[in-house]
């Protein structure tokens, strides 16, 4: 009497199935197949490992995406925040200045003092080197030289109460030159001092008494020898200057003889200029030394 199967097929049994049973035979069955079960559990294992190899592959891979990514963004964008970036100490490459040894150039020579006294007033003087040509040009008005003179007695050439200042001063020299337009002359006197201070005291004691005598001849009449003449003191360095300006007629100067006035201021002025040209002649020749 043969016994068939009961309750249906037979289960089969799988190790990692908690639900599976593992099939029995009652009395002299026949063993499980302990090779074959052996086998599938070790295949199973294969398939873990190389699903826990790939899916950790794919984890490194991901990871070293996202900081690629993250390193690309960070130093592809030159205009990110800078705090965000990481600081260093950088030395510093200034480079320092060369020192240079403190340096003053001299002072500018001053002209005037070139004239200020005999002792550096060395240029040759003569009424040439004063009033140099045989004529004068001031704007656009042409003045012709006349006579020159030249004396040692300075109070032998001035009037009034002019004689007593230059000697009181102790002039040394007096040089007049007069120069002529139309009916008008003008007779300028420079008279030489040792120092300025002297020049200036006799400028200072001048009143319009004191006069320098007028120069005539060589084709310019007498003038201002009578009568009423316009006449001027100035000084400039060791010089004092006057200008004693009239008619060649004899006619007298009033107030109202604006080009008598104007002669004389024309040849005071370019006096001036000359006793200046002289000191920047001379204080040019010592900066050349």
């Amino acid at each position: 009497m043969s016994y068939g199967q009961q309750g249906g097929p037979q289960s089969q049994w799988d190790p990692w199935k908690p639900q599976s049973q593992q099939p029995w035979s009652s009395g002299g069955g026949q063993s499980p197949d302990w090779a074959a079960l052996a086998e599938a559990s070790e295949a199973r294992n294969k398939r873990r490992r190389v699903l826990l190899i790939g899916g950790g592959a794919l984890a490194t891979v991901a990871i070293g995406t996202a900081v690629a990514v993250a390193v690309v963004s960070a130093g592809g964008d030159n205009k990110g925040n800078p705090a965000s970036l990481p600081s260093a100490d950088i030395p510093s490459q200034t480079a320092s200045a060369p020192s240079f040894a403190p340096t003053s150039a001299p002072p500018p020579l001053d002209p005037k003092d070139f004239i200020a006294s005999a002792k550096k007033d060395k240029a040759p003087l003569s009424p040439d080197t004063l009033f140099p040509g045989t004529q004068l040009t001031m704007g656009e008005t042409v003045y012709k030289k006349g006579p020159t003179a030249d004396t040692r007695n300075c109070a032998s050439a001035a009037g009034g109460t002019l004689p007593k200042i230059l000697t009181g001063n102790d002039c040394t020299r007096l040089i007049r030159v007069t120069y002529l337009k139309d009916q008008m002359a003008v007779t300028v006197g420079v008279a030489v001092f040792d120092t300025e201070a002297q020049a200036a005291k006799a400028k200072g004691q001048s009143t319009k008494k004191s006069f320098i005598k007028s120069l005539s001849g060589g084709g310019v009449k007498p003038f201002c020898e009578s009568g009423f003449c316009r006449t001027t003191s100035n000084s400039y360095g060791r010089y004092a200057y006057f200008t004693n300006a009239g008619f060649t007629n004899g006619k007298d100067v009033t107030p109202k003889d604006t080009a008598v006035y104007r002669t004389g201021d024309d040849l005071g002025q370019f006096t001036f200029n000359q006793i200046r040209r002289r000191g920047e002649a001379q204080a040019s020749a010592a900066a050349d030394e």
